[in-house]
């Protein structure tokens, strides 16, 4: 049911964009004001967001490691797994944001035979994330061609690479494959898995079946379809110098596409998928490993007795004696 509510859902945001195209004619509607609304929302929701992320105390250092912590001189300390400097963190950020370091080393649950629980490599749904989320930053990359007047080098060499294949005509770009093949792969990851099933809600399939509707529908016009692909880049500078305009001869799928990647924008902000700028605010990550090192007060602690370890001593010295405990004080 939850599968088909999202499904149900982005169907019906491509037949808005189709009727109200094809049959009302509100090409400008779609084309200028649900874009720069969606811009809006994007950028003012994630403004929010990162201003009560930042706004949060973190008295306390508490980031998350699995490595040695640094503290005498002869024990080797992990400077990524557990940062103890401003470069180390760094350091484990990059490989976090770029390379899912987190997500590599995790590793999967399940009963065996027995029962017996045993502990298996999690390889492929890492290999999936990789190549959702770089695939998607290319092609987010690739489309800044529409955006300037002539398209940049860096842009230039990014096509290059992407479609150093070769095949067909117009050239096949990898990532447009390899983003639908992600996608598609991570919706049967969590329909085909008991227990992703049952955690699953409709916030984690409806983005599933919106990106891929947008991959769907930019695959189609690149390959299938045609797009007058001037227009399309009259229209895009048109939004980005604040000068719409509506040129002729953009078919009504340019529209759906451009209609789906609104929806995304402006979901965005309350989604899972702000995890984007979650990850760099997140203070389990971003923060050093100092605890040996500096001691962190919590500055609106109220003041209260402390129960020290000399009047513990004093309370139960006789007693601590008795037991063979050392004691301080004699």
């Amino acid at each position: 049911m939850r599968v088909l509510v999202s499904f149900i859902a982005v169907l019906l945001l491509v037949v808005i964009a189709y009727a109200g195209v094809e049959a009302a004619n509100l090409r400008f509607l779609f084309g200028v004001i649900i874009p720069y609304a969606a811009f809006i929302i994007f950028v003012g929701g994630m403004i929010v967001r990162v201003l009560k992320w930042g706004s949060s105390p973190v008295p306390f250092r508490i980031p998350t490691t699995c490595g040695q912590e640094k503290s005498l001189p002869w024990i080797k300390q992990d400077k990524l797994e557990n940062p103890s400097g401003l470069l180390g963190v760094i350091g484990r950020m990059a490989l976090e944001v770029l390379f899912f370091r987190s997500l590599f080393r995790n590793l999967k649950t399940q009963l065996s035979d027995g029962p017996r629980l045993a502990y298996g490599e999690a390889k492929w749904l890492w290999l999936a994330g990789m190549a959702f989320h770089w695939s998607f930053l290319i092609v987010l990359i690739r489309h800044l061609r529409f955006f300037t007047e002539k398209v940049l080098v860096p842009i230039q060499m990014i096509e290059g690479l992407d479609s150093f294949l070769q095949v067909g005509a117009p050239l096949l770009y990898l990532t447009d494959l390899v983003l639908l093949a992600a996608v598609f792969y991570l919706f049967l990851r969590r329909i085909g898995i008991p227990q992703m099933r049952y955690l699953s809600l409709i916030n984690d399939y409806f983005p599933l079946f919106l990106i891929f509707g947008i991959a769907l529908t930019g695959v189609l016009m690149r390959y299938f379809t045609k797009t007058d692909i001037v227009s399309v880049k009259v229209l895009a500078m048109g939004l980005v110098s604040f000068k719409p305009a509506i040129p002729e001869g953009i078919g009504v799928l340019f529209y759906i596409h451009l209609f789906l990647l609104s929806a995304l924008l402006a979901y965005f902000p309350m989604s899972k998928l702000v995890h984007l700028g979650g990850v760099f605010l997140s203070p389990t990550r971003n923060l050093a490993n100092n605890n040996r090192m500096k001691r962190h007060v919590n500055p609106w602690n109220y003041p209260v007795h402390v129960h020290t370890y000399q009047e513990y001593e004093d309370d139960f010295r006789e007693k601590m004696k008795g037991a063979g405990i050392p004691v301080e004080k004699e």
